[in-house]
Parts: C-alpha cells; sequence; structure tokens
C-alpha cells in the first residue's frame, strides 16, 4: 500500500518543482526570523533572492551538530514559542543537547511522512504495532506513535526495556510488527530461546529496526531469529526524528520523503557537491519545518544517493543503508574501516552468535591495538580447542582478505559481551588520546 500516491509516485520533475517552491519559502522565512541563518547567509554574501533553481541550495551554508548545540536552547526558532507544541532533543550523552521543536503544523508532518513509512512495510489498519522505542526526548516512540495514527493501526506504547514482559505481550496482543533497534531485536530472540518461547508460533510479520547502522547479514539473522521480514528506517532529531525514509517490501534502499527533506551527498572533506551514485556524507534540507527548520544540515552519515524503477510504485530517490558516521569510522593500521563491514563479514561465518565487540587500546606511544571479541555458540566451548581455533583463524582470514586488515580475535562464550536495550556499543576505545587542542 501506497499512503501517498499523488506525492510518493510524483514524477521526477513536478517533484522538483515543489522542492524548489518550498526551498525558497524557506530561505526566505530562516533569513527574517532566525537571526543564527541571517548571519551565516550574510557571512557567505548569499540573499534569499539568488536562491532560483535547487542547484542554487550550493551557494547556501551547511548547519553542523556543533552550531545547534551553541543555539541551545530557542536559537533556532523560526516561530513564537507560543506555537510550539512539542519539544524534542538529543541524547546530550556528548554535550549540549540539539533542541528540536514542533509547531502543530510539524507534528502533523511527522505523522504523514511516519504513515508512509509504516505503510512502505505493510503495515494497515489491521495491525498492532508493539512499539519497543523509548518514549521521551528521544524522538523514536513518539515518531512511531504519531504515524500509527493516520494509518487507524493499534499501538502497543510499552517503550524499550523489560525483554521478558516485550515478549509476552508479543503473545497475549498477537503483535504484528515490531519496533526497536535491530541489535535489541537479537537480544530479544535470545531471551525468548531462554524462555522457550518459539517466534513461529506468533502473529508477527515485520520488524522495522532503525536508530544504529545495521548489516545486510544481520537482517538475514534477524529474519530467521524472529520469523519476520526486516526493515530499515532512517531519521534524527535533528530533522524530524524517525520517517525521513524507510525500505519498502522491495528491501534495496530506503525511500527518501524528498518533498519535506531535500537530500544531498558531499565530500565530507571538501564539502563539494557529489552526483547522485557517488558516496559521501549525507545533507539534509528541510522543506517543510515550521519550528525548527534546518539548512543543509550535515548528518555526519556515509551513504549514497540513487533513482531506479522500483516494483513497489515509489518514484522517490532512494538512500542505500547506512554505511557508518563519519566519526563511527576506525583506521585500522591506515586502513578505513566501518563497525557494519566487520558485521558483515562476521554474520556470514558459522558457529558464532550475533554479538561482537571492538576493543582499542595503546600499549605504547605509537601503536594501537585492536581487539575483535566475537561470541561463539556455547557448543565449541570443551576441550577441543582446535574448533575454536579453526573458527578463529576463519574470522582473521575473512578480515585479512576482505578488509585488508589483521585484528586480534577473542572468542569468548555467549552472554560474555554486555547487551544493550537501545542502541549497541559497538567500539570501545580504551586509548588515551590528547583532546582538540592539546599536545
Amino acid at each position: 500500500m501506497i499512503y501517498n500516491q499523488k506525492v510518493e509516485s510524483m514524477k521526477k520533475g513536478e517533484m522538483e518543482k515543489l522542492q524548489l517552491e518550498r526551498l525558497k519559502n524557506l530561505v526566505h522565512t530562516v533569513y527574517e526570523k532566525v537571526p543564527f541563518y541571517k548571519k551565516k547567509f550574510d557571512d557567505a554574501g548569499v540573499k534569499p533572492g539568488d536562491i532560483r533553481t535547487l542547484e542554487d541550495i550550493s551557494k547556501l551554508p551547511f548547519t553542523t551538530k556543533g552550531e545547534m548545540r551553541e543555539t541551545y536552547p530557542y536559537g533556532l526558532l523560526a516561530c513564537d514559542l507560543d506555537n510550539i507544541v512539542e519539544i524534542h532533543t538529543s541524547s546530550g550523552t556528548t554535550g549540549t543537547p540539539v533542541v528540536a521543536g514542533y509547531t502543530e503544523n510539524d507534528r502533523s508532518l511527522w505523522s504523514e511522512v511516519m504513515a508512509r513509512c509504516l505503510a512502505m512495510t505493510g503495515a494497515d489498519k489491521t495491525d498492532t504495532i508493539q512499539n519497543a522505542y523509548g518514549y521521551g526526548l528521544f524522538t523514536g516512540g513518539l515518531g512511531v506513535h504519531h504515524g500509527a495514527g493516520p494509518l487507524g493501526a493499534t499501538v502497543i506504547p510499552i517503550s524499550s526495556g523489560n525483554t521478558k514482559k516485550q515478549l509476552q505481550y508479543m503473545q497475549d496482543f498477537r503483535s504484528t510488527i515490531l519496533t526497536y533497534t535491530p541489535s535489541y531485536s537479537l537480544f530479544m530472540a535470545e531471551v525468548a530461546g531462554e524462555t522457550g518461547l518459539d517466534f513461529r508460533t506468533l502473529n508477527l510479520k515485520a520488524g522495522i529496526f532503525g536508530a544504529e547502522p545495521w548489516s545486510d547479514n544481520m537482517r538475514v539473522e534477524i529474519e530467521k531469529k524472529l520469523n519476520l521480514k526486516a526493515f530499515d528506517i532512517y531519521g534524527l532529531t535533528e530533522i524530524i526524528g524517525p520517517g525521513v525514509s524507510c525500505e519498502c517490501e522491495v528491501q534495496n534502499g530506503l525511500h527518501i520523503n524528498e518533498d519535506f527533506f531535500y537530500p544531498e551527498i558531499i565530500n565530507p572533506e571538501t564539502g563539494e557537491v557529489l552526483p547522485e551514485g557517488e558516496k559521501g556524507e549525507l545533507v539534509f534540507t528541510t522543506l517543510g519545518r515550521e519550528g525548527t527548520p534546518l539548512i543543509r544540515y550535515r548528518t555526519r552519515d556515509i551513504t549514497w544517493l540513487f533513482r531506479e524503477k522500483c516494483s513497489c510504485g515509489r518514484t522517490t530517490v532512494k538512500m542505500h543503508r547506512l554505511l557508518g558516521r563519519n566519526d563511527d569510522m576506525l583506521i585500522l593500521k591506515g586502513v578505513n574501516v566501518f563497525p557494519s563491514q566487520i558485521e558483515n563479514i562476521l554474520m556470514k561465518i558459522e558457529n558464532t552468535e550475533p554479538h561482537y565487540q571492538i576493543i582499542i587500546d595503546r600499549k605504547s606511544s605509537h601503536l594501537d591495538n585492536v581487539e575483535l571479541q566475537v561470541e561463539v555458540e556455547e557448543s565449541f566451548f570443551s576441550d577441543e580447542t582446535k574448533d575454536l581455533e579453526i573458527i578463529r583463524k576463519k574470522i582473521h582470514n575473512e578480515m585479512k582478505q576482505q578488509l585488508g586488515i589483521s585484528l586480534n580475535i577473542k572468542l569468548v562464550e555467549p552472554k560474555t559481551i554486555e547487551r544493550s536495550m537501545g542502541k549497541a556499543r559497538r567500539v570501545i576505545d580504551k586509548r588515551d588520546l590528547p583532546k582538540a587542542g592539546e599536545k
């Protein structure tokens, strides 16, 4: 089902006309109402009237998360505070949180794009959505909740945690769709195994997983263990929350709701706009937000854009599933590697569990020690250490062959690596490195 046939199946030329109209309105609004943007535009020597084509967006300055933190709490509002009906923030674990303010129209926009995303996965009014994303300042829980309303679907707002109750409610309320992080879904499958619950006895048909990068091979693992079809969804607090893009039943890229979120891919080093199909950093401009609209926000997420004739009938541009974030990328012995690439290899190796962690330490002033801890099936921890050595060598060789890196592989027993109710912590960096500005 396509939720908004007119927009989601719009011809490219018509979409671009709509985007340009909204972009022109946006730049005039922020220039007049947001001092932060007026100063940025003036410093860049650009005026709203300079934006005559979509390509002219490259004349506009970027916005960064650091700048959003500097404007905390209300420095980016483009309307009176009286018109803000809802506020969300990022976690703020690494500094001052960023603030997203929603007007009533923004909340309606959010409901619209989330309803589109839910419909992409096959959701409709007959479904019961068990929503295990966190409710509160985090946008995940309420984002799904807002989108389920227009569809007429039933929502179980269970939020995150309490895994045994999650499993019980799946049975009691005959949940058909699950929403949470992919790593938590695997933990849920692990707990189900301990309690004797067979997912094949449930009514589940789809899982909508986001908030962290995950690989295609993890998808295979999730679909096998939870007996459902696993879909990737993308969003971020700064732009709207979940609902920016989502996979359809084809599961080949995420359709971007580009009538509201104009995407670009740039070279993260130079800021140069890259052609369609080239990998780089994802940038978004909000074309419909009233509360906290953003111009060319640098997400730090690495992906690429592409257009194809999709059998689902949607014509919107797609983004490839995230490879990772600029700040997640590891440089291991001169090779750039994302944790998702390591994950993709591990998921193909038999007798390992879908839980791993990368630990980086500096044993001397020059050399980093990188240890990859991987959980192995319980049956392999016996007196036959040669079986473990075979697996260890297999992992080592695959990493060397496919990524060109040599890692110290440590095989650990099941449940050794800490589980998370939210985003998985894949990398632990124990190096005592100088902070910015220090020598």
